[in-house]
């Protein structure tokens, strides 16, 4: 969430950023509602000072003996009338705020303008691409011919974009969980979390989630409860309505979780396999920092999510989200694309975001300067690290064999008990 504040005094710049996002709100209801909170609470506070005034007088006409009834019915009057102004305020206020939530964060001056992904300048490029001496396999084969993965099961139990995954398909996901778990708390410097993989509605709001993308989601029937999309939610939620000590910054935190999204926009996209699915694993990144140092933040943790791909020895390339292409809540985003083979082409699999101060702002979050200046709203970061099953998916397809087989990534062997392929038993 933006501050109104903000908004208002730079107004040109407000409505270019939502341009450039193609993002459409009015301004001008966020100006008008403003100017009538003003004129309420000026109205309010001269009305609170004739009240006192009043009661003053009630008081010197008392202890003269004179009749204070019309005073007194004065009073009343008024003090009606300021519950009537309070009652607005509120109104619009709540009305503000509603609206404060449904605009999207002001853009980073190095988020560069463009309308749709293919805006997005790549900033850096790691690996080669295999050079397959037979037509590379989509991973749904590859894995359904060695009996890892089973896509009509999943769709039994549950229904499409489910999948059920068997055997060293299941043993190769844990694996990739562990491993960058490990590689992020023992090398990177974070903490593990396990935190609910349900939330209440105020916490999807904090992270923003809410509420534009309800659509998106998965809420629980007659409770307050939904089940998150990413593990950001929770993660970033976690120091909500505190006050931190600069001192103790940054926070990061790390947690593997499954993850639930309804995908509402997505049809039609990605129905195949495991790209684009309603129950995923995802191990996600967070930190917490203050504002000077939340760009290098940014830049340690696309490192951190890189090196999982790295030691995966998988290609990718780093791009720089368009203003056109950005999330909702993110100032700067950074998209890792993995390449695939049978696609010819890289796909996302991860996204590292500075949110600045738009999701602190929602929840709360604020920190105290070390110089003991002003309490100021902190920064909050969050990335991939990264997708595991499109990781898995990456995997397959970069490691496919001519004979159907596929190799495991050295790094991941001793996660696997020293096996170093998958063949078809």
């Amino acid at each position: 969430m933006l501050d109104l504040r903000w908004i208002l005094s730079h107004r040109e710049e407000m409505e270019a950023c939502l341009k450039n996002r193609h993002h459409e709100f009015d301004l001008n209801v966020l100006a008008s509602l403003d100017e009538e909170r003003r004129k309420i609470i000026g109205q309010t506070e001269e009305l609170k000072a004739r009240r006192n005034e009043g009661s003053r007088k009630v008081g010197a006409a008392k202890k003269s003996g004179e009749d204070a009834t019309a005073l007194m019915e004065g009073i009343r009057r008024m003090g009606d009338e300021i519950k009537g102004l309070d009652s607005r305020l509120a109104e619009i206020e709540e009305a503000l705020r509603s609206h404060l939530m449904t605009i999207p964060n002001r853009l980073s001056e190095t988020t560069p303008i463009g309308s749709d992904e293919n805006d997005n300048p790549v900033i850096r490029t790691w690996g080669k691409p295999a050079e397959f001496t037979f037509e590379p396999k989509p991973h749904w084969d590859i894995a359904e011919a060695l009996g890892i993965m089973d896509f009509e099961k999943g769709v039994m139990l549950a229904q499409s974009r489910f999948t059920v995954l068997k055997g060293l398909g299941a043993r190769m996901e844990r694996a990739l969980i562990s491993f960058m778990l490990d590689l992020h708390t023992k090398k990177h410097g974070y903490t593990e979390v396990e935190p609910p993989f349900m939330v209440r509605s105020a916490i999807l709001e904090g992270t923003g989630q809410l509420p534009k993308f309800a659509d998106d989601l998965y809420k629980i029937e007659n409770e307050d409860l939904w089940l998150i999309p990413t593990a950001e939610v929770p993660l970033t939620n976690i120091q909500r309505e505190t006050i931190l000590e600069e001192s103790a910054l940054p926070f990061c935190y790390t947690a593997y979780t499954p993850c639930f999204r309804r995908e509402a926009g997505s049809a039609g996209r990605d129905v195949r396999g495991l790209m684009r699915q309603h129950q995923f694993d995802k191990v996600e990144m967070v930190k917490i920092c203050t504002p000077e140092t939340s760009y290098n933040e940014l830049e340690s943790l696309t490192a951190n999510a890189e090196e999982v791909l790295q030691l995966l020895e998988l290609p990718y390339h780093v791009v720089n989200l368009c203003s056109g292409d950005i999330g909702f809540g993110s100032a700067k985003t950074y998209d890792l694309e993995v390449w695939l083979p049978s696609q010819k082409r890289y796909r996302e699999i991860s996204s590292c975001s500075n949110c600045e101060d738009f999701q602190a702002r929602r929840m709360g979050l604020r920190y105290r300067p070390a110089d003991g200046g002003k309490v100021r709203f902190a920064h909050t970061l969050n990335g991939s690290g990264i997708a595991v099953g499109r990781t898995l998916i990456a995997v397959i397809e970069n490691y496919q064999r001519e004979d159907g087989s596929v190799a495991i990534p050295k790094v991941l062997v001793p996660y696997m008990d020293g096996l170093t392929e998958i063949r078809k038993s």
